[in-house]
Parts: structure tokens; sequence; C-alpha cells
């Protein structure tokens, strides 16, 4: 019997609020690496907050405050205690009060990015709490992974191959992986990095600043974004 993976939230009334952007993926592939990439590089143009997840720790969260990528008081720790499939998809309460506390404190937020605690193929954010979901994988598992499929492969918005450093190393086909991601997911876009030679993650952030604008279009008709005393990011 297939696990059940319906989501019975609903998603919330977009009018006005930062696009909520779920970043998931196994442990180790680049999550929070990836996270601190897209608030460097986006943090001096766009006003956002983050929202990390790990079981017992605040372990992602610390990374972040440490590395400076945004002011401490921006970065918000959810320890879950639990499964991450069940904080992100089935009992989302506990992000949602961080992303509210966030969007409370320093709104009008333009983007708010929650980080999943890591798990496998099959983990996926609720439409509750994610508008836009990345999916990240690292080569090191093996160029077999994309045709494995999973909710997580198949249905994010963005599927990120990280680690395209190591495809050398592990024996890894970047090609394979490529026509084996476009063949699970249709016209998805799929996008390799690796952010050990880009720091910056380009080609991820231009993706996500341009869901971001396609957001504030659809949800702020007039086009007033971004616009809070001290600057984003302060």
């Amino acid at each position: 019997m297939g696990a059940d993976h319906h989501d019975h939230h609903h998603a919330p009334d977009g009018r006005d609020r930062a696009l909520r952007l779920g970043i998931g993926g196994p442990v180790g592939s680049g999550k929070t690496a990836l996270v601190a990439a897209l608030c460097r590089t986006l943090g001096t143009s766009l006003n956002l907050g983050v929202v990390t997840n790990d079981i017992y720790t605040t372990e992602d969260a610390d990374f972040l405050r440490r590395a400076g990528v945004l002011a401490e008081e921006r970065i918000l720790a959810v320890e879950t205690g639990c499964c991450p499939h069940t904080a992100i998809r089935d009992d989302i309460a506990a992000n949602l009060d961080a992303v509210e506390t966030l969007e409370a404190r320093f709104g009008p937020l333009d983007l708010v990015i929650v980080e999943s605690g890591g798990d496998n193929l099959t983990a996926t954010f609720s439409r509750g709490l994610a508008d836009r979901q990345i999916f990240v994988l690292d080569v090191s598992g093996g160029d077999k992974v994309p045709r494995k499929g999973g909710p997580g492969v198949t249905t994010a918005d963005l599927l990120v191959v990280n680690k395209t450093d190591l495809a050398p190393l592990v024996d890894a086909d970047l090609g394979v992986m490529a026509r084996d991601a476009a063949a699970v997911r249709g016209d998805r876009p799929v996008l390799f990095t690796s952010l050990r030679q880009d720091r910056s993650a380009a080609p991820v952030a231009a993706w996500v600043a341009g869901e971001v604008t396609s957001w504030q279009h659809a949800q702020r008709p007039s086009g007033v974004a971004g616009q809070v005393a001290g600057g984003p990011g302060a």
C-alpha cells in the first residue's frame, strides 16, 4: 500500500503577503548552503526572512546566523521533534507560526524561505505552507536518483541537482541525470549547480527572483513591494 501524500490544507489567501518558498531534499544535499546563497544574492534587493527546521536542534539556523547572510532576527528555527515530513506537510502549525511572526515583525516581506529538516524523495511541502517548492538532490547520491522519481523530484516547481563538481569523483553522468530528470518532470525546470564553485547560486537566485516578481504582480496589482523602512534585509 502506497503512502498517502494528500494535502488536506488549503492554500492561504495570498493577497498582499510574501511569496513562501519551501526548500526540501535529502539530508546533506546542500539545502542550507542554498538558503545561504539565496540570502546573499537576494538579500540586498528583497525584504526576506528564513525559517529552518531541525528535529531536536537549531543547527541550520545557527549556521545561517554565523554566516551572516541575514540579520539574526530574520532567521527563526523550528524544532520539529518529529519526522520532517510531518512539520512541513501534515502538521504545519509551528512553521506557519514562524512565518507569520516574521511577517508581523518585518512585513511587508517579499520572500519567506522555509527550509525542511531534510528527508527522502517523498518530502514535499503542504501548499498551505509553501507557494513554491524547490527540491535539492546532490550528485554524490548517484546518477540514478532522478529516475527514481518520488513526489519531491517529480512535483517540485524547481529541481536543483547540486554538487556537480563531485560528478567525476563518484562516476556520475550529468547528462544521464539531466535526461532522466526531464523524463520524470516534463516541462518543470531543472538546474545543475555547484555551491562550492558558485556561492551566489546565480541560476537558482534568478529563478526565485522571477517567481517573486510574478507573485507580486499577481497579488499586488499596484506593484508596491519591498518598501520597508531601513531597506531590504535591514
